[in-house]
């Protein structure tokens, strides 16, 4: 095996259209170098997010056209540095958001794009908590607001945001009912919720049960028709933060018109006189002034990233596949019955041959 080959290749996963996870090809090319202002890295573990589920449906709001290579965010290390760059930093491990193109053993990435991992903490530990705690982060202690003593209802308490986000409002004082399937009540429990079974008829009578008054804030990934509930839920002065239409994403036709139809509801019920508010969160919100965004990102990440190293809240890693089997991931994220976020790792080192 002529190692130095192997070095100067990237394995990728493409998505070439609309397809079934079975679908996803695996690509293999030149590694890029980097240019001024960037860095190689090694790739260490991306993560399978909702936002790649739709994509692979062309769901995803302003996804790339295909072919494309998925990959919201990436753990990865330095390999190489570009002109400019501290070399320094060669050797280092980092996490970066990338919206696409984390599915890859090698990524060139802008150096301001780059967030720096604590030591010692694992790197697919780490890669959980990138796009799953700047959201989780920013949805509770920048949009809602929520105090230490207050009551909040988490969709998908489950999931990688969920999981994510009822951590940190328990580790904050704050009072959780998580929504999950059945399945799920114990590990919602053990993260810090009181779960209900998000399929109940009687859903908002039970939580009207926890939380008579309503409660602080309602993050909502599913929208559709169940979005008035969660809205009926608040109490005054309380917050419906919505992150997503996940009850569309198997429903065929534009990617865009949930998401406007979503929109437009809250902004309706924002501008009524009830003293209870709405927010749509976008995690790219702020981008174009580049600075200021990237402060942000790093300023929220490290407080998550510090707090999974302090042990205040754990990773929760549903799965470790690696690159080559990004099919089997697809599928595993999208069959509802993990707790936490799939994570793709680098493929084995082939053996040498002799």
């Amino acid at each position: 095996m002529d190692t130095h080959t192997t070095e100067n290749l990237v394995t990728e996963v493409v998505l070439p259209g609309v397809v079934e996870p079975s679908g996803l090809r695996i690509r293999t090319r030149p590694a890029p170098e980097p240019a001024a202002g960037e860095v190689l890295l090694a790739l260490e573990a991306s993560g399978v997010s909702f936002a790649e589920q739709q994509m692979r449906r062309g769901k995803y709001y302003d996804q790339p056209a295909f072919p494309f290579v998925p990959g919201y965010d990436l753990v990865g290390v330095v390999l190489r540095a570009g002109a400019g760059v501290d070399a320094s930093l060669v050797g280092r491990r980092f996490a970066a958001l990338t919206k696409v193109g984390g599915w890859a053993s090698r990524v060139v990435l802008p150096v301001t794009d780059l967030v720096e991992v604590p030591g010692g903490l694992d790197p697919a530990d780490a890669e959980t908590v990138v796009v799953n705690g700047i959201t989780a982060w920013q949805m509770l202690h920048r949009v809602a607001r929520v105090r230490a003593g207050g009551t909040v209802l988490v969709h998908g308490a489950n999931g990688g945001v969920g999981s994510t986000l009822v951590q940190l409002a328990a580790h904050a004082g704050i009072r959780v009912i998580g929504t999950a399937s059945p399945r799920h009540h114990d590990a919602v429990r053990a993260l810090g919720a009181t779960p209900l079974d998000y399929r109940a008829t009687d859903l908002p009578a039970r939580v009207r049960e926890l939380a008579p008054g309503g409660v602080d804030a309602v993050f909502d990934h599913v929208g559709g028709d169940g979005i008035v509930d969660s809205f009926r839920l608040l109490t005054r002065g309380g917050t419906l933060v919505s992150y997503g239409t996940a009850s569309t994403r198997d429903v065929a036709g534009s990617s865009r018109l949930p998401v406007l139809k979503l929109v437009g509801r809250l902004l309706l019920w924002k501008a009524l006189p009830n003293g209870r508010r709405t927010h749509f969160y976008n995690i790219w919100a702020g981008k174009r002034r580049a600075a200021a965004f990237q402060e942000r990102l790093r300023t929220d990440l490290g407080q998550v990233f510090a707090l999974l190293a302090q042990g205040a809240i754990t990773a929760q890693v549903a799965a470790r596949v690696p690159l080559g089997r990004a099919a089997e991931a697809v599928r595993l994220a999208e069959s509802g019955t993990v707790t936490g976020k799939v994570v793709l790792v680098p493929d084995p080192l082939p053996h040498p041959e002799a």
